[in-house]
């Protein structure tokens, strides 16, 4: 394990040629594979063990890139080779076509597997939503973001959990604070932060005036307690009396948590379960995780800005997506993309082609600003 580089950053060794970076990821994976049949500690293996994982796409991708190379050349070589009779080199021809066309898309494969990850992508994810301008409208589209979010959820096989909700006068939510668990929730959900705009006409509305309402999504990768120490001295930590839905036991204890970082002003309310205990872990879950996000954007502000433009920075205050519903369709304003799908989408059916888009949209600038570099 000594003197080996972690992973895929080798590929971006200004001092190596192609064949070397490769050959050095190969080096690696089998160093890991050997590694990890010996006696580790937990965390040692838990660690060499992402690694791995991580690195057997990538690998998986080398082995079919060097294939079709060999190919290639083999018949390069035919065709080159004064001794091969015309007919036998017009076909060999038509297959080098073939052969230069599949290493071509092969080589991308490679080039977007070699991207290194952001390190948060595994993680699970807080999702925070709340209801803009608009009044109750709003909270009804708040209401609606959050049930598209779960049925995609639903669909990935990842599990959803409400931490906290504080319910619209006439439905939806005011806010709704989510816990969304499952493999690569914040490689998908990550472009869904930003501000969503929402056309259409209320059922309160006799004369049938479409209104514009809107409704703020933050996606936050869930930090875990090795990311982020919090010093007990910074917290408030107050106990009261839940109010809402729950019965006479919720309102008879004081089971809600409030909870109040001193240095920076953020309080976090929990009050959705009986347990005080309970509440209180939840509550400084998602302090952690605003926290953790907060010093994520100050050290990526570099990285953030390399990558405005299309895709846009994920701001909360940026207005990314407008949903349209007397034309049926569903715009994100950072790609110009528009589906005419909206029940779709919102059913949470077809929001894997937008996610999608903004991912290889993604892909495409990290590989654009590596070609410039």
């Amino acid at each position: 394990m000594a003197g080996l580089v972690s992973a895929r950053h080798l590929f971006y060794l200004p001092t190596m040629l192609p064949d070397q970076k490769l050959d050095a990821l190969v080096t690696r994976h089998a160093a890991l594979e050997r590694d990890l049949t010996a006696a580790l500690p937990r965390e040692t293996f838990v660690k060499l063990s992402r690694e791995f994982a991580e690195l057997a796409p990538v690998i998986e991708a080398v082995n079919s890139y060097r294939a079709a190379q060999r190919e290639l050349d083999g018949v390069t070589s035919l065709i080159d080779d004064p001794a091969t009779e015309a007919e036998m080199r017009s076909v060999a021809e038509a297959e080098r076509r073939q052969l230069e066309a599949r290493r071509a898309a092969l080589e991308q494969q490679l080039r977007l597997a070699l991207i290194p990850k952001d390190a948060m992508d595994e993680r699970n994810v807080i999702l925070e939503i709340r209801a803009g301008t608009g009044g109750d409208e709003a909270a009804l589209f708040a209401g609606n973001l959050y049930r598209m979010y779960e049925r995609y959820a639903a669909k990935q096989g990842w599990k959803v959990e409400i931490m906290t909700v504080s319910e619209g006068s006439m439905g939806g939510f005011k806010e709704i604070i989510a816990e969304i668990r499952g493999r690569g929730a914040f490689a998908k959900l990550k472009f869904e932060s930003g501000v969503h705009r929402v056309q259409r006409v209320p059922d309160t509305e006799a004369s049938g005036r479409i209104h514009t309402s809107t409704a703020t999504v933050a996606v936050l990768p869930e930090a875990e307690e090795l990311d982020l120490a919090i010093n007990d001295a910074d917290l408030k930590i107050d106990t009261l009396r839940s109010g809402g839905a729950g019965g006479q036991h919720v309102n008879k204890t004081e089971s809600a948590v409030r909870v109040t970082h001193i240095p920076s002003g953020i309080v976090v309310m929990m009050q959705e379960d009986r347990s005080q205990h309970r509440n209180r872990a939840k509550a400084l879950a998602v302090l952690r995780t605003r926290l953790y996000d907060f010093q994520r954007q100050k050290q990526d502000a570099a990285r953030a800005a390399a990558r405005r433009g299309q895709v846009g920075t994920g701001d909360r205050s940026e207005r990314i997506r407008t949903y349209n519903y007397p034309q049926g369709r569903v715009s994100d304003h950072r790609i110009n993309l528009t589906l005419h799908k909206l029940p779709q989408i919102l059913e949470g059916e077809a929001l894997g082609e937008i996610i999608d888009a903004l991912v290889a949209e993604h892909q495409a600038e990290l590989l654009a600003a590596e070609d410039a570099q």
